[in-house]
């Protein structure tokens, strides 16, 4: 098996999430994942978050778990960060489940993760993405602010590669906020060949620059 995708259920987090971020800066990319998270039905989304960063995707993934069904988790490093970020969510009438400590100690109780975001101005991103728990049925994992990260040598293959489970589908760079960079990847004992079949486009109109942009699935 595999993640299947439903157009209605993005569609309808996609828009909600609008009406949630619509007093927030930058709010594309949150409206892009959200989309994306209920589209593929995540039924455990997990983000990482620190101190004082943007909230906007964090909003659209809660959004998304709304849609889906499922588990919002995300980790943080300490208290005043976990307050932080249920007040900041709060604020709009959304929560998450939030989760305290190092992320490999956090990561080991939450096996089955289909939709991960992590931040690429964490230095150890890379990291988290390699210890990672995913989903039997293949999962999505996104890496917000890409235009910024820290390490310019970074490349899909060579952190998916690290486990033998871990195949590589297809990655997608997407120019909205400070950049999204995204992977797919395949079910355990999945066939890369199930994933040729039909192609989807998603269009979608950035309403600070005024570019559409389109996505291919």
């Amino acid at each position: 098996m595999k993640l299947s995708w439903c157009p209605e259920r993005a569609s309808k987090a996609y828009i909600d999430t609008i009406t949630y971020c619509k007093l927030q800066r930058e709010s594309g990319p949150a409206e892009l994942v959200s989309a994306m998270a209920a589209g593929w039905n995540a039924r455990l989304i997990v983000e990482t978050w620190f101190s004082s960063g943007a909230v906007a995707v964090s909003m659209g993934l809660a959004v998304a778990s709304r849609h889906t069904g499922g588990r919002h988790v995300c980790v943080v490093s300490d208290e005043d960060s976990r307050s932080e970020y249920l007040e900041l969510l709060g604020g709009v009438g959304l929560s998450a489940e939030v989760m305290v400590g190092d992320f490999d100690s956090v990561v080991s109780g939450l096996p089955g993760i289909d939709f991960m975001v992590v931040d690429c101005q964490r230095r150890d991103f890379t990291g988290m993405l390699q210890m990672a728990e995913l989903g039997e049925h293949g999962a999505v994992l996104v890496c917000k602010n890409a235009s910024v990260r820290i390490s310019s040598s970074f490349r899909w293959r060579s952190v998916l590669d690290s486990g033998s489970t871990r195949r590589l589908v297809r990655s997608s760079f997407i120019p909205v906020g400070k950049g999204l960079d995204i992977a797919y990847v395949a079910a355990n004992g999945e066939s890369l060949r199930n994933f040729k079949g039909e192609k989807r486009w998603i269009k979608r109109l950035d309403r600070h620059s005024g570019e559409e942009v389109i996505i291919r699935k």
